[in-house]
Protein backbone atom coordinates (compact mmCIF):
# COMPACT_ATOMS: atom_id res chain seq x y z
CA UNK A 1 0.00 0.00 0.00
CA UNK A 2 0.96 3.89 -0.69
CA UNK A 3 0.82 5.24 2.76
CA UNK A 4 0.86 8.76 3.67
CA UNK A 5 2.73 9.65 7.22
CA UNK A 6 2.36 13.05 8.68
CA UNK A 7 3.82 12.19 12.01
CA UNK A 8 6.90 15.21 13.38
CA UNK A 9 9.59 14.13 11.14
CA UNK A 10 11.70 11.73 14.20
CA UNK A 11 8.52 10.01 14.47
CA UNK A 12 7.52 9.59 11.09
CA UNK A 13 10.51 8.27 9.46
CA UNK A 14 10.73 5.38 12.12
CA UNK A 15 7.11 4.69 10.97
CA UNK A 16 8.12 4.95 7.30
CA UNK A 17 11.14 2.31 8.06
CA UNK A 18 8.93 -0.05 9.65
CA UNK A 19 6.26 0.39 6.73
CA UNK A 20 8.93 -0.30 4.53
CA UNK A 21 9.90 -3.55 6.26
CA UNK A 22 6.46 -5.03 5.59
CA UNK A 23 6.22 -3.90 2.03
CA UNK A 24 4.15 -1.12 2.14
CA UNK A 25 5.43 2.65 0.29
CA UNK A 26 5.70 5.28 3.03
CA UNK A 27 5.29 9.05 2.10
CA UNK A 28 6.41 11.43 5.03
CA UNK A 29 4.81 14.61 5.01
CA UNK A 30 5.00 16.06 8.43
CA UNK A 31 2.64 19.00 9.54
CA UNK A 32 4.38 19.30 13.06
CA UNK A 33 7.36 20.59 14.06
CA UNK A 34 8.01 19.68 17.65
CA UNK A 35 10.31 22.59 19.05
CA UNK A 36 11.67 22.48 22.64
CA UNK A 37 10.72 25.31 24.80
CA UNK A 38 12.76 27.49 26.92
CA UNK A 39 11.01 26.52 30.39
CA UNK A 40 12.77 25.00 33.01
CA UNK A 41 11.50 22.08 35.49
CA UNK A 42 10.12 23.54 38.64
CA UNK A 43 12.33 23.13 41.82
CA UNK A 44 12.14 20.55 44.56
CA UNK A 45 11.93 17.15 44.65
CA UNK A 46 9.34 14.41 43.02
CA UNK A 47 8.17 10.97 43.59
CA UNK A 48 8.31 10.23 39.72
CA UNK A 49 8.44 11.53 36.19
CA UNK A 50 5.56 11.37 33.85
CA UNK A 51 6.06 10.99 30.24
CA UNK A 52 2.80 10.84 27.60
CA UNK A 53 4.63 11.54 24.48
CA UNK A 54 8.24 10.74 22.91
CA UNK A 55 8.58 14.31 22.06
CA UNK A 56 9.40 14.74 26.11
CA UNK A 57 11.68 11.57 26.34
CA UNK A 58 14.86 14.87 25.10
CA UNK A 59 14.23 17.23 28.13
CA UNK A 60 14.42 14.28 30.78
CA UNK A 61 18.60 14.81 30.33
CA UNK A 62 18.12 17.55 32.34
CA UNK A 63 17.44 14.99 35.45
CA UNK A 64 20.53 13.93 37.18
CA UNK A 65 18.79 12.06 39.71
CA UNK A 66 17.24 8.41 38.32
CA UNK A 67 13.69 8.89 39.26
CA UNK A 68 10.93 6.17 38.46
CA UNK A 69 9.35 7.44 34.83
CA UNK A 70 5.84 6.12 34.05
CA UNK A 71 5.56 6.68 30.04
CA UNK A 72 2.74 6.01 27.79
CA UNK A 73 3.08 3.76 25.49
CA UNK A 74 6.03 0.87 25.41
CA UNK A 75 7.96 2.33 22.47
CA UNK A 76 8.35 5.57 24.79
CA UNK A 77 9.18 3.71 27.41
CA UNK A 78 12.00 2.08 25.31
CA UNK A 79 13.29 5.57 24.37
CA UNK A 80 13.26 6.21 27.92
CA UNK A 81 15.38 3.44 29.10
CA UNK A 82 18.08 3.89 26.08
CA UNK A 83 18.29 7.78 27.48
CA UNK A 84 19.68 5.87 30.82
CA UNK A 85 16.12 5.32 33.06
CA UNK A 86 15.74 1.98 34.40
CA UNK A 87 12.80 2.30 36.21
CA UNK A 88 10.43 2.56 33.68
CA UNK A 89 6.88 1.84 33.95
CA UNK A 90 4.14 1.70 30.86
CA UNK A 91 0.78 1.52 29.94
CA UNK A 92 -1.07 1.91 26.82
CA UNK A 93 -2.81 5.37 27.27
CA UNK A 94 -2.91 8.16 29.90
CA UNK A 95 -5.92 6.97 31.96
CA UNK A 96 -4.72 3.39 32.69
CA UNK A 97 -1.10 5.34 32.98
CA UNK A 98 -2.87 7.33 35.86
CA UNK A 99 -4.04 4.60 37.41
CA UNK A 100 -0.96 2.68 37.88
CA UNK A 101 0.41 5.49 39.39
CA UNK A 102 -2.14 6.21 41.77
CA UNK A 103 -1.39 2.80 42.97
CA UNK A 104 2.05 3.11 42.95
CA UNK A 105 2.78 6.38 44.72
CA UNK A 106 1.66 7.67 48.39
CA UNK A 107 -1.17 10.00 48.68
CA UNK A 108 -0.27 13.45 47.93
CA UNK A 109 3.34 12.27 46.19
CA UNK A 110 4.39 15.38 43.89
CA UNK A 111 5.17 13.84 40.53
CA UNK A 112 6.33 15.78 37.24
CA UNK A 113 4.46 15.67 34.21
CA UNK A 114 6.84 16.38 31.33
CA UNK A 115 4.97 17.42 28.67
CA UNK A 116 3.85 18.97 25.51
CA UNK A 117 2.15 23.18 25.82
CA UNK A 118 -1.10 21.69 23.34
CA UNK A 119 -1.75 18.35 25.91
CA UNK A 120 -4.93 16.30 26.76
CA UNK A 121 -6.55 16.27 30.59
CA UNK A 122 -5.29 13.08 31.50
CA UNK A 123 -3.32 11.93 33.27
CA UNK A 124 -3.56 15.01 35.12
CA UNK A 125 -7.09 14.84 35.98
CA UNK A 126 -7.02 11.63 37.29
CA UNK A 127 -3.59 12.01 39.37
CA UNK A 128 -5.06 15.31 41.14
CA UNK A 129 -8.29 13.63 42.21
CA UNK A 130 -6.88 10.90 43.68
CA UNK A 131 -4.54 13.01 45.58
CA UNK A 132 -1.56 13.35 43.77
CA UNK A 133 0.19 16.60 43.07
CA UNK A 134 1.18 16.85 39.42
CA UNK A 135 3.82 19.93 38.30
CA UNK A 136 3.89 20.03 35.03
CA UNK A 137 7.31 21.18 33.30
CA UNK A 138 6.26 22.33 29.38
CA UNK A 139 9.34 21.14 27.65
CA UNK A 140 8.40 21.27 23.83
CA UNK A 141 5.91 22.56 21.70
CA UNK A 142 4.17 21.02 18.25
CA UNK A 143 4.44 24.07 15.59
CA UNK A 144 1.71 23.60 13.05
CA UNK A 145 2.96 23.79 9.16
CA UNK A 146 1.42 26.88 7.29
CA UNK A 147 0.70 24.93 3.87
CA UNK A 148 0.64 21.51 3.07
CA UNK A 149 3.97 19.46 1.73
CA UNK A 150 4.11 19.72 -2.02
CA UNK A 151 4.84 16.64 -2.60
CA UNK A 152 1.81 15.51 -0.35
CA UNK A 153 -0.63 17.85 -2.42
CA UNK A 154 1.19 16.17 -5.93
CA UNK A 155 0.12 12.95 -4.68
CA UNK A 156 -3.65 13.51 -4.10
CA UNK A 157 -4.22 15.51 -7.03
CA UNK A 158 -2.42 12.45 -8.88
CA UNK A 159 -4.34 9.82 -7.01
CA UNK A 160 -0.65 8.17 -5.47
CA UNK A 161 -1.80 7.04 -2.25
CA UNK A 162 -4.23 4.59 -0.89
CA UNK A 163 -4.19 4.89 3.13
CA UNK A 164 -2.96 7.42 5.60
CA UNK A 165 -2.03 6.51 9.63
CA UNK A 166 -3.15 9.34 11.87
CA UNK A 167 -1.57 9.60 15.82
CA UNK A 168 -3.08 12.65 16.97
CA UNK A 169 -6.46 14.94 16.89
CA UNK A 170 -4.60 17.96 15.99
CA UNK A 171 -2.28 16.79 12.88
CA UNK A 172 -5.62 15.38 11.47
CA UNK A 173 -7.21 18.52 11.67
CA UNK A 174 -4.27 20.66 10.61
CA UNK A 175 -4.34 17.73 7.43
CA UNK A 176 -7.96 18.78 6.28
CA UNK A 177 -7.64 22.91 7.07
CA UNK A 178 -4.31 22.62 4.59
CA UNK A 179 -6.10 20.15 2.38
CA UNK A 180 -9.25 22.37 2.14
CA UNK A 181 -7.01 25.61 1.36
CA UNK A 182 -5.67 23.98 -1.69
CA UNK A 183 -8.64 22.18 -3.07
CA UNK A 184 -7.34 18.53 -2.41
CA UNK A 185 -9.57 17.66 0.87
CA UNK A 186 -11.97 15.54 -1.21
CA UNK A 187 -8.78 13.87 -2.65
CA UNK A 188 -7.56 13.27 1.06
CA UNK A 189 -11.30 12.17 2.53
CA UNK A 190 -11.01 9.63 0.00
CA UNK A 191 -8.17 7.70 1.50
CA UNK A 192 -8.36 5.23 3.45
CA UNK A 193 -8.12 6.38 7.13
CA UNK A 194 -6.22 4.23 10.01
CA UNK A 195 -6.28 6.38 13.22
CA UNK A 196 -4.87 5.64 16.96
CA UNK A 197 -8.32 6.22 18.24
CA UNK A 198 -11.99 6.85 18.03
CA UNK A 199 -10.75 10.85 19.30
CA UNK A 200 -8.07 10.81 16.58
CA UNK A 201 -10.66 9.93 13.68
CA UNK A 202 -13.81 12.45 14.99
CA UNK A 203 -12.43 15.04 12.68
CA UNK A 204 -12.16 12.76 9.92
CA UNK A 205 -15.71 11.44 10.29
CA UNK A 206 -17.23 15.01 10.80
CA UNK A 207 -15.89 15.73 7.32
CA UNK A 208 -17.64 12.43 5.57
CA UNK A 209 -14.52 10.27 5.57
CA UNK A 210 -16.14 6.81 4.89
CA UNK A 211 -12.99 4.62 4.70
CA UNK A 212 -12.43 5.07 8.41
CA UNK A 213 -10.89 2.15 10.69
CA UNK A 214 -9.64 2.30 14.24
CA UNK A 215 -6.74 0.65 16.16
CA UNK A 216 -7.76 -1.74 18.80
CA UNK A 217 -5.50 -0.32 21.26
CA UNK A 218 -3.83 3.23 21.06
CA UNK A 219 -0.37 1.76 20.35
CA UNK A 220 1.38 1.60 16.84
CA UNK A 221 1.48 -2.19 17.00
CA UNK A 222 -2.41 -2.09 16.84
CA UNK A 223 -2.23 0.78 14.42
CA UNK A 224 -0.04 -1.44 11.79
CA UNK A 225 -2.67 -4.62 12.54
CA UNK A 226 -5.43 -1.97 11.30
CA UNK A 227 -3.55 -1.27 8.27
CA UNK A 228 -3.12 -5.03 7.66
CA UNK A 229 -6.72 -5.51 8.01
CA UNK A 230 -7.18 -2.69 5.52
CA UNK A 231 -4.75 -4.18 3.21
CA UNK A 232 -6.44 -7.74 3.09
CA UNK A 233 -9.96 -6.17 2.59
CA UNK A 234 -8.64 -5.49 -0.74
CA UNK A 235 -8.66 -2.32 -3.06
CA UNK A 236 -5.55 -0.60 -0.90
CA UNK A 237 -7.47 -1.33 2.10
CA UNK A 238 -10.54 0.41 0.62
CA UNK A 239 -13.40 -1.51 1.98
CA UNK A 240 -12.59 -1.74 5.67
CA UNK A 241 -14.82 1.37 7.50
CA UNK A 242 -15.81 1.17 11.53
CA UNK A 243 -19.22 1.88 12.64
CA UNK A 244 -20.00 5.67 13.15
Amino acid sequence: MRVLVLRPRRQAEATALRLESLGHAPLVAPLLRIDETAARPPGGSFAALVVTSANGVPALARFAEPLPVYAVGERTAALIRAAGFGDVTAEPDATRLAARIVASVRRGARVLHVAGRDRKPEPEASLNAAGVVVETFVAYEAVAAEQLPEALAEALRAGALDAALHYSVRTVETALALARAIGVEDAFLRLTHVCLSEEVAAPLRARGAARLTIAAEPDETSLFAALALCESAGAGGHRLASPP
